[in-house]
């Protein structure tokens, strides 16, 4: 027969799960970024004693801030014009000049969801690329380039069936 615990231990043992099962989610949602361009093999944790000031320089509003301090992208209804903004508010070098223009992440169109997939004329999502990036095999099928790509975000929300999907890429 096993160790028998008392009432404040077997509370404690739920505790202790839940804290190691919420470790394990933050380092899940932290890897999960798609983080600011300028930013590519930066070490976030500098971002940790950061006041934020590329956050609040954002034009499109499109930075937020992780529980860490670091920053990362939400597509709500903008993209990124690469404005240099948050770089040159960044006094920590986690934003800088001399790393890429660009968003690093995995982007592309949803067959299953995709209107023009499905026989529909749409060119929503080419509209707004600024890297010309979609290509249409035909009238329809339209496919991103990733080598075009720079990951600015501007046809993801402008999407009428939510086609466009993207995970981050994993670089930091």
């Amino acid at each position: 027969m096993g160790k028998k615990i008392n009432r404040r231990e077997f509370f404690k043992s739920f505790l202790s799960f839940s804290s190691s099962k919420d470790e394990k989610q933050e380092k899940e949602n932290h890897i999960s970024l798609i983080r600011p361009p300028y930013s590519y093999g930066s070490d976030f944790s500098l971002c940790k004693d950061c006041d934020g000031k590329c956050i609040d320089v954002c034009n499109e509003n499109i930075l937020k801030r992780f529980k860490d301090g670091s920053p990362y992208i939400v597509f709500n209804l903008k993209g990124c014009t690469f404005c240099e903004k948050c770089v040159e508010a960044c006094d920590k070098g986690v934003l800088s000049k001399e790393k890429p223009a660009k968003i690093f992440m995995n982007i592309f169109v949803n067959p299953q969801k995709c209107i023009a997939w499905n026989g529909v004329m749409c060119f929503s999502c080419k509209d707004p690329c600024i890297d010309n990036a979609i290509k249409f095999e035909g009238l329809f099928n339209p496919k991103i380039d990733l080598s075009l790509c720079s990951g600015c975000g501007f046809c993801i929300n402008v999407c009428p069936s939510a086609a466009i999907e993207f995970t981050p890429l994993n670089y930091s």
